[in-house]
Parts: structure tokens; C-alpha cells; sequence
């Protein structure tokens, strides 16, 4: 296996929800482990909560998360983004109409100072993304 960089998304109990909407975004392979899966009753109460997840799609994202353990802060949005980039215009505005369907945008995606076309929106699950469209290289 290569090494790889990707997200890592912790939740507050809607994990699972949010790696399936998304699959629906992205397509590809999502792979749910909740702490039962394991058979684990540890913590109290987590048989049902996700211990880990992992989206794989064709375009080679990969995106990683779970439900945070007892005693963790959850500040959702806050400390990171999630960033989609490349120049298939279509693929990627498809995802931004998918994102941003239901959230917020605080930058509409539009042709930037630096010439891509870029935007920022929050999702549904308070999740912040950056989609950067870059012109094609001929």
C-alpha cells in the first residue's frame, strides 16, 4: 500500500450518515466499522457508533472518519477544510452543487485573482470544502 493523505472527519453521532451522503456525492466504496462490528461494548453505549470509516472512490479520494470517543470536543467545521481539486469542470461542479446543497457558501464558485475557478461552502454536516477548478494544460 502507498502512502497517502486524506481527511480524517470526526463526528458527534451522525458518522455513519454523513460517510453515506458523502458516497452519494462522491461515488465509490464506503467501508463502515462500528465499535459492535468489533465486538466491542467499550465505551458504554458505542455499539452502534462509528469506530472508523473509510470512502475510497475512482477518482482516488479517499476520505476517513468516525464518531468521537466519550470525552472528546467536537468542534464541527472549525480546524479544517476538505479540498476537491483538478480541471474536470463538470465532475467537480457536480460536487459543488451536491456540497453545497443544503449548507452554506461563503465563497460562490467563481473565477479567482489567481485565474481557477474556486469556492467555499459548509455542508449539511457543518463540514467545510474548497472546490478549485483549474484550466485543462494542452
Amino acid at each position: 500500500m502507498v502512502s497517502r493523505l486524506n481527511p480524517y472527519i470526526s463526528f458527534s453521532g451522525e458518522a455513519k450518515q454523513a460517510m453515506e451522503f458523502y458516497k452519494e456525492v462522491l461515488g465509490g466504496d464506503l467501508a463502515v466499522h462500528t465499535y459492535g462490528s468489533f465486538g466491542s461494548e467499550r465505551p458504554p453505549g458505542y455499539a452502534d457508533k462509528v469506530m472508523h470509516s473509510m470512502l475510497e472512490t475512482a477518482s482516488g479520494f479517499t476520505l476517513m472518519g468516525a464518531d468521537n470517543p466519550p470525552g472528546t470536543e467536537h468542534k464541527p467545521g472549525n480546524n479544517f477544510a476538505v479540498s476537491l481539486s483538478g480541471d474536470d469542470s463538470d465532475e467537480l461542479r457536480g460536487y459543488w452543487d451536491k456540497l453545497s446543497d443544503g449548507g452554506s457558501v461563503s465563497v460562490p464558485l467563481e473565477k479567482q485573482m489567481w485565474g481557477d475557478v474556486f469556492g467555499m461552502c459548509t455542508d449539511k454536516f457543518g463540514i467545510t470544502w474548497m472546490v478549485n477548478i483549474s484550466e485543462r494544460q494542452t
